[in-house]
């Protein structure tokens, strides 16, 4: 969390809908539970 300015956070989730908003804490929630960070980091840029 250092390296995002807290204001931009704020800003990103201000002009998400509630299902964007929600998908994205459900694959944050997912990164952090995992031990296998670096595969679900590579699924989801690959998604994009």
């Amino acid at each position: 969390m250092n390296d995002i300015d807290m204001q931009k956070l704020m800003d990103m989730l201000s002009k998400m809908d509630k299902k964007d908003l929600e998908k994205g804490l459900s694959q944050a929630s997912q990164i952090l539970n995992s031990s296998n960070k670096d595969e679900i980091l590579k699924k989801l840029n690959g998604l994009k």
